[in-house]
């Protein structure tokens, strides 16, 4: 295997799965919205950061949407942006929980490739630093913070596990990127 440095061109060429989008899954902090926009430059292609587009369709921040709709509603509206977004053959970056709703996991899996970036949860709660607006975070302290992270991820784990790859996203985002391209190419 070549080392991941020597992948820093972008990736092209008639890879079967290559308009088939790319899901980025995994614990919120886990990287996904940064290491989405590199991934999406390596492989060529548009990259959609659900959170931002739910945010732009509905014309409020994901806090509020939980404050004045609920849970259920966000729900609702990441659902209808995963789904416009699938049909654009892009890198896509889901929320924490989006495939653990009903019937995700299956859609996704069926129709593209789903990458799972894990990550401990000390580690996530360092990224996400002020969870003030990540409502399922908001008013614990740090220590109930990471509780609630190690319960979201216990109860999340089954359906990341669906990935068809799996990376250590710890790491510089760069070296996630490598990684990633790596498996996509032996995919």
């Amino acid at each position: 295997m070549l080392p991941p440095f020597f992948y820093t061109a972008s990736v092209s060429g008639n890879h079967p799965s290559q308009s088939r989008p790319i899901y980025l899954v995994g614990m919120m902090g886990a990287g996904k919205s940064t290491v989405g926009p590199g991934l999406a430059a390596r492989l060529g292609r548009p990259f959609l950061d659900i959170d931002q587009e739910v945010e732009r369709v509905s014309g409020y921040e994901i806090s509020e949407i939980f404050e004045r709709e609920g849970e259920t509603r966000f729900r609702e509206l990441e659902a209808e942006a995963i789904e416009r977004a699938s049909q654009e053959g892009a890198v896509i970056a889901l929320g924490g929980g989006a495939i653990s709703q009903p019937g995700a996991a299956e859609r996704l899996v069926a129709r593209g490739c789903v990458v799972f970036l894990r990550a401990d949860p000390e580690i996530l709660i360092e990224r996400i630093g002020d969870a003030s607006t990540r409502p399922l975070l908001a008013g614990l302290d740090r220590g109930g913070q990471i509780d609630r992270l190690r319960s979201l991820l216990a109860e999340r784990l089954v359906h990341y596990q669906r990935a068809s790859i799996e990376v250590d996203a710890s790491r510089r985002a760069e070296e996630v990127v490598d990684e990633i391209v790596v498996a996509l190419q032996a995919d």
